[in-house]
């Protein structure tokens, strides 16, 4: 699915308006329509309704909202907010449609602020996706007063004062909806951590803007759903066998770090691979052999670290990283590692973090290898960031400069490609945020390289996959039990 930005979404508007054709109020009135079915499955009417609206035409969505409720019996008080003498023509309309139904309330200044009861349900339809200054004077608090009081509150399109693809100041008033219907696309600024608080639970309505503009229209920004990871999915033949499906090498583990080694390889083995070779330190073996008996192994001659690399011409992909330390027999591995290798690579944890002590190594990475780190090991790596919009555009200048593919992990985990493209991930939870969950992700990629998944569609696919086991993982153990293992326990579809 694709993420516009603010400038994208209003030609796409005005595209369909002009070719479908259909008049703007008409579309609006369809997006309306669309948020109304949502909003009764959500919420039965005997809870009465405050339907808070601007003057611009997100305003305008909430008039419209406000009648079709009504009609549907829903017990609804519509308050306008006067922060401006200027009003949209379809907000104009709107109104005069609504005064056949409702009376509305004006919010001229604080004194004019309702009374709101615990049970009232809020629609927040103040300011859209095409706010351009932050809300101030009135709108300002009326937000304040919104999120001061305990209603649930639904966000029309985006949350009043949020921007869409930039970033908000500290102070700005923004309102924190419990969930928000984002029209046709979700909204970059969904993405992006700091913004959890602003909106809640988000659900995409399809209003029916053009196909043909949607998919002529570049973008840099992507939203990976069930659909989009199954396309991915290479469906495996009757006759295959087990070479069919690769022979990945996993170079992982150090004395005292060998549960790293033993998730990444049995999540490898869990995400279909042919045949699964491990490198370890001496000190693992007996560990290995007994707890991933499907692995073939191959020993280091350093009893607690890994410093010899083994013949790897044979492999269809490498992983190296997890539990491995930083030690300088180590670094010299992953130095003649970057040499020598011919076939597609990931980067991990503590490899990661050797890379980040040593960036000359940056030089010698192979095109499309993946890297996988969280944002404290992307930290190290690519420098520091004010905030995650600026962090994310640090991962795409370092992506097209080393034409490598970045896993940055964390919440909706953004995967940029060597061209610069991001492609969110939609599975995933909380319960995921425990030691090991990165070893098991190294694996599942691993394993996608080794049978021959483009590395983008690796990395896409095979995050999206580790979020799905984590989310199914999470309906039986709960999110606070979770440990990675469980994750693992859950890969398949």
């Amino acid at each position: 699915m694709k993420i516009f930005k603010t400038e994208q979404i209003r030609q796409a508007d005005a595209y369909t308006i002009a070719n479908a054709p259909i008049s703007s109020l008409d579309l609006m009135e369809r997006a309306s329509n669309t948020f109304v079915r949502w909003f009764c499955n959500q919420f039965v009417n005997t809870r009465p309704i405050g339907i808070f609206c601007g003057k611009g035409n997100n305003g305008g969505d909430g008039l419209a909202i406000a009648r079709l409720l009504s009609e549907k019996a829903y017990q609804v008080k519509v308050y306008i907010v006067e922060h401006s003498e200027d009003a949209s023509e379809d907000f104009h309309a709107n109104f005069i449609r609504l005064e056949n139904h409702l009376t509305s309330f004006k919010i001229h200044s604080e004194v004019d602020l309702p009374q709101i009861p615990a049970n009232m349900v809020i629609i927040d339809a103040m300011l859209g996706s095409g706010l351009s200054r932050a809300a101030t004077g009135i709108l300002a608090e009326v937000i304040q007063k919104l999120n001061d009081a305990p209603n649930k509150i639904v966000s029309v399109d985006i949350a009043s004062g949020l921007y869409a693809d930039r970033q908000n100041e500290k102070e700005d008033a923004i309102i924190k909806p419990h969930c928000t219907v984002s029209f046709q696309f979700p909204k970059l600024a969904f993405m992006m951590p700091q913004n959890a608080e602003f909106v809640g639970n988000w659900f995409v309505a399809d209003i029916g803007l053009s196909e043909n503009f949607i998919s002529a229209t570049p973008t840099s920004y992507f939203y990976t759903d069930k659909s989009e990871a199954e396309c991915k999915i290479i469906p495996r033949k009757k006759f295959s066998h087990k070479g069919t499906f690769g022979h990945g090498l996993i170079l992982a583990g150090s004395h005292g770090k060998m549960g790293a080694a033993i998730l990444s390889g049995r999540a490898c083995l869990r995400s279909g691979i042919g045949l699964l070779s491990m490198h370890i330190p001496g000190c693992g073996y007996e560990i290995m052999q007994i707890s991933i008996p499907e692995a073939m192994v191959t020993v280091d001659p350093d009893h607690k670290h890994l410093s010899k690399l083994p013949q790897i011409e044979s492999y269809s992909a490498i992983g190296i990283g997890p539990g491995v330390g930083k030690e300088k027999v180590t670094v010299q591995l992953l130095a003649t590692l970057l040499k020598q290798i011919k076939t597609r690579l990931l980067i991990d944890a503590d490899a990661l973090n050797i890379l980040s002590e040593n960036p000359y190594l940056l030089d010698h990475l192979p095109e499309k290898t993946v890297l996988t780190p969280h944002p404290k090991e992307f930290q190290r790596l690519a420098g520091e960031s004010k905030n995650e919009y600026e962090r994310l555009e640090l991962a795409r200048d370092f992506a097209k400069k080393h034409k490598v593919i970045i896993c940055l992990k964390g919440a909706n985990t953004a995967v940029v490609l060597s061209n610069g493209d991001v492609h969110f991930n939609s599975t995933g939870n909380a319960g995921m945020a425990t030691g090991g969950t990165g070893d098991v992700l190294t694996g599942i990629i691993t394993s996608l390289l080794a049978q021959g998944y483009e590395p983008e569609d690796a990395a896409i696919l095979g995050v999206y996959q580790h979020g799905l086991a984590g989310d199914k993982a999470s309906e039986i153990k709960g999110q606070s039990a979770m440990i990675a293992s469980d994750v693992i326990d859950k890969l398949g579809w």
